[in-house]
């Protein structure tokens, strides 16, 4: 079968050799509370390997094998459930529409784990993701162990496949960026209607609804994270959710959202002024933080590191603090002793990709590793300005400032995939004003 989910299996099976075996199981459904569930959402390895998106599967990889190489374990069509929970692929699914050599009821899983498992060297699995899963397979390794001398022996080590598939996770294909880059358009659009729809007295709940109705309109799943819809002082809380209550007039309006596309994310975040003009105090604190956005968007390119923006971003950010008034004396001293993170305490970027804050690396031999061609990362500097904050000028207290894009690294200059959703004063000056 020739497709993305077929590739990426090779390229794992390659790494894990043909003494290795591959386990990686979906996590089961949760119950939100009493007999309903929260929307299943598959897990992220189980979606990058197969792009099976239904509960209770079971992926069995086996490099080394003459036959069934590609195996899962689905639950079995069932016309009397699917008539309530919606259409299974089922087993004959499984192997038609998603390339497994072989396909079995997941029921079966017990019965033939122990042979698909038996003699190979590493058993590559995550332990302590999904305690019942961990002790299903410790079951089977203690079973094999008591027919070790009639020829099935278990695996001679237990390995986390978690390296592997995330650094092949954390280079991302060309489908993989038309879904970013497609999360990013929507997210954007959704972005700009909130914008024009956050007058002072709506409640933030309220914008939340409009991005959540903005992403599925658009063909997404819905947001790819809990929306951050923070007025006023709430925009200085970092992972603001609860997005209760109204926009008073004046205030400014963080909103941190993106829309899940295709099982990928978008992130951005946008300040802007409810009222329709930032303040002097505003539009300082927001200059700033631009300025400093977009001079470490254009450090994104093959061969920087994560830690180099961040430290850009720092230094920038402390020389502003100084200018405004937030931090007195040297920069230096400023940067040695740390009292900048009391105003910009988060890190500057992360990978970003089917989960929100995305799996691979940051290290490499101990060293920050070089971003190359493929990667997508955030850049999202900010200055927060708490309340009551002591010794800082009055006209700061309560400002909340954050500017994120999403950012792909290639060969030439950064690639911002969320580069629709308006940033510049004027632009959203003239979105807020109605």
């Amino acid at each position: 079968m020739s497709s993305p989910y077929a590739a990426r299996r090779a390229a794992l099976m390659e790494q894990i050799g043909p003494g290795g075996v591959a386990l990686v199981s979906s996590l089961p459904e949760r119950v939100r509370n009493g007999d309903a569930h929260h929307l299943f959402r598959q897990h992220s390895d189980v979606l990058y390997l197969t792009g099976f998106a239904e509960p209770d599967c079971t992926v069995v990889l086996r490099p080394g094998a003459d036959s069934e190489r590609f195996v899962m374990f689905v639950r079995p069509r069932d016309p009397e459930m699917e008539v309530w929970d919606g259409r299974r692929a089922g087993v004959d699914g499984a192997r038609t529409t998603h390339g497994a050599d072989a396909a079995y009821p997941i029921a079966e899983l017990g019965q033939r784990l122990p042979d698909l498992l038996a003699n190979c060297d590493e058993l590559h699995y995550a332990l302590g993701v999904d305690p019942a899963m961990d002790t299903r397979v410790a079951g089977i390794l203690a079973r094999l162990r008591r027919t070790e001398k009639k020829g099935k022996r278990p695996p001679r080590a237990v390995v986390d496949p978690r390296h592997s598939v995330h650094e092949l996770r954390l280079h991302k294909g060309p489908e993989e960026i038309a879904a970013l880059r497609r999360a990013g358009e929507i997210s954007a659009a959704a972005h700009v209607e909130a914008m024009r729809a956050g007058a002072p007295g709506t409640f933030e709940y309220q914008l939340e609804a409009i991005l959540g109705f903005q992403f599925r309109k658009h063909g997404g799943v819905g947001p790819g994270y809990s929306s951050i819809v923070g007025a006023g002082v709430n925009a200085t809380i970092l992972h603001y959710v609860e997005n209760s209550r109204a926009i008073a007039a004046g205030e400014l309006v963080l909103v941190d959202a993106g829309c899940e596309y295709d099982h990928y994310t978008a992130d951005i975040t946008r300040t802007w002024p409810a009222s329709g003009q930032f303040s002097p105090a505003q539009r300082e604190v927001y200059d700033l933080v631009l300025d400093v956005q977009e001079s470490a968007i254009a450090l994104a390119v093959p061969g920087a590191t994560l830690d180099q923006l961040h430290d850009h971003c720092v230094r920038r950010l402390t020389e502003g603090m100084i200018r405004l008034g937030l931090l007195t004396g040297t920069v230096d001293d400023r940067l040695a002793d740390g009292s900048y993170k009391r105003f910009y305490m988060h890190g500057t970027s992360h990978w970003l990709g089917m989960d929100v804050h995305d799996v691979g690396a940051y290290t490499r031999g101990g060293k920050a590793r070089p971003l190359v061609p493929g990667m997508v990362l955030t850049v999202e500097p900010g200055l927060y300005v708490a309340a009551d904050a002591d010794g800082v000028p009055e006209r700061l207290r309560g400002i909340g400032v954050r500017i994120e894009d999403d950012v792909l690294v290639t060969t030439g200059a950064p690639d911002v995939l969320t580069r629709d959703c308006p940033k510049a004063v004027a632009e959203l000056e003239r979105l807020c004003t109605r």
